[in-house]
C-alpha cells in the first residue's frame, strides 16, 4: 500500500476543490479500504462547496457515489472479501441506539455520519468506509454506470416510494441523474411519466423521450393532463407550488433534495383536497438493498458524462451550469 494518495478536497476559504496528498491512515474496527474506481458527482457536492450545508471538518474530500474494490480489511471485518467490488452511498454510519434508529428510521439518525460530508468521500484514489455501509453492486453495470445508482438511484428510489400509492401519472421535475433512472422504474411499473426540465434544455427533454417518457417539456409548461404525484429533483423552491398546481386531488409532491431554495407563499386552495408535500432525508440500508436488487432484475440505461479525477472542478462547473445530460462521473 502506498504511503499516501491523491485526492481533491474542499479547503478553508475556498469554494473550489484543491488537490492534496493524504496519508494512508490505519483502519479502525469494521472499516474497509477501497481502491476507488469511479465516483459520481452529485448536486449535494455543490451544496457542500457553496456552504448550503455547513462544513463538518476541513479539508474534506467530497463524493458519496463511490465504486471501489476492497484492498484492505481491518482485523475482524468479514462482510466483503478482498477484491470485491462494492458501492458506498451517502449514509456512512449510524449509532444504532437513538430514537430514530430504534424506530427503523436510521436515515434520520441523530448521530449519523455522511460520506463526503462528515467523513472523506470518493474524489480520491482511495477511500475508507465501514463494511456495514458498503454494498455489492449488481453485475452488468460498468464502474462508471454503477456510480450514479448509489445516490441518484437510491434517493430517487426512496422518493419514488413516498408518492401516493395510487399515483399513475407522475411528474419528474429536473430531469438529470436521479430522474432519468426513476423514469425507467416508473415506466417498468406501468406508470405515465411527464418530464419537466429547466427551460430550453432540449438535451434533457430528448433523453426523457428516448427513455420512454409520455411527455417532456419546460418546467414553466403545464402537463397535458393532471398528475397524481410529482417528484422535485431540482433544488428550486418555486417549483413546489407550481407542481402542486398540476396535481389532481389526493396527489402528492415529494421534494427529493437535501437543500432547496425558499418556497414562496401560495393559496391554501392549491393544497386543499388532500394534496400533500413531503421531503426526503437521506436513505436507509434497506433502500440500498431493495434498489440494487431492482437494478439487477431490470437493467437500467445510464446516461453518463465521464471526467478524469483531475478535472473534478470542471465536472462540478458543468453540473452547476446545466451542461451535464444524465449523470456526471469521475473515473479514477
Amino acid at each position: 500500500m502506498p504511503p499516501d494518495y491523491a485526492a481533491w478536497a474542499r479547503v478553508e476559504g475556498s469554494t473550489r476543490l484543491a488537490p492534496l496528498r493524504l496519508p494512508m491512515a490505519p483502519l479502525a474496527e469494521g472499516q474497509l479500504r477501497l481502491k476507488v474506481l469511479a465516483c459520481g458527482v452529485c448536486r449535494t457536492d455543490l451544496h457542500l462547496l457553496d456552504g448550503d450545508l455547513p462544513p463538518r471538518g476541513l479539508p474534506r474530500v467530497p463524493g458519496h457515489e463511490i465504486v471501489g474494490r476492497v484492498v484492505e480489511r481491518a482485523p475482524g471485518a468479514q462482510r466483503h472479501a478482498l477484491g470485491t467490488r462494492v458501492g458506498v452511498p451517502w449514509l456512512g454510519g449510524t449509532c444504532g441506539h437513538c430514537l430514530q434508529c430504534r424506530g427503523a428510521r436510521e436515515n434520520l439518525c441523530e448521530n449519523a455520519s455522511f460520506t463526503g460530508w462528515s467523513v472523506d468521500g470518493g474524489y480520491a484514489e482511495y477511500a475508507v468506509a465501514h463494511e456495514d455501509f458498503c454494498f455489492e453492486l449488481p453485475p452488468g453495470y460498468g464502474d462508471e454506470e454503477a456510480a450514479p445508482l448509489l445516490c441518484a438511484g437510491l434517493i430517487g428510489y426512496r422518493a419514488w416510494r413516498m408518492l401516493p400509492p395510487h399515483a399513475k401519472a407522475v411528474g419528474l421535475y429536473g430531469f438529470g441523474a436521479a430522474a432519468h433512472l426513476i423514469a425507467q422504474v416508473a415506466l417498468a411499473e406501468g406508470r405515465r411519466v411527464f418530464a419537466f426540465t429547466r427551460p430550453g434544455d432540449a438535451a434533457a427533454q430528448a433523453l426523457a423521450r428516448r427513455l420512454g417518457a409520455h411527455w417532456a417539456g419546460d418546467s414553466t409548461q403545464a402537463a397535458p393532463s393532471a398528475l397524481d404525484g410529482a417528484i422535485l429533483f431540482a433544488p428550486d423552491g418555486r417549483l413546489v407550488p407550481q407542481a402542486l398546481g398540476q396535481l389532481a386531488p389526493a396527489g402528492g409532491v415529494v421534494c427529493a433534495g437535501i437543500h432547496m431554495s425558499d418556497i414562496p407563499g401560495f393559496a391554501y386552495r392549491t393544497l386543499w383536497q388532500e394534496r400533500s408535500i413531503r421531503s426526503v432525508a437521506n436513505l436507509t440500508r434497506q433502500d440500498a438493498i431493495d434498489f440494487l436488487a431492482l437494478a439487477a432484475r431490470h437493467k437500467l440505461t445510464l446516461a453518463t458524462t465521464s471526467y478524469p479525477l483531475a478535472e473534478a472542478n470542471r465536472a462540478l462547473d458543468d453540473l452547476r451550469g446545466g451542461a451535464v445530460t444524465g449523470a456526471a462521473v469521475l473515473r479514477v
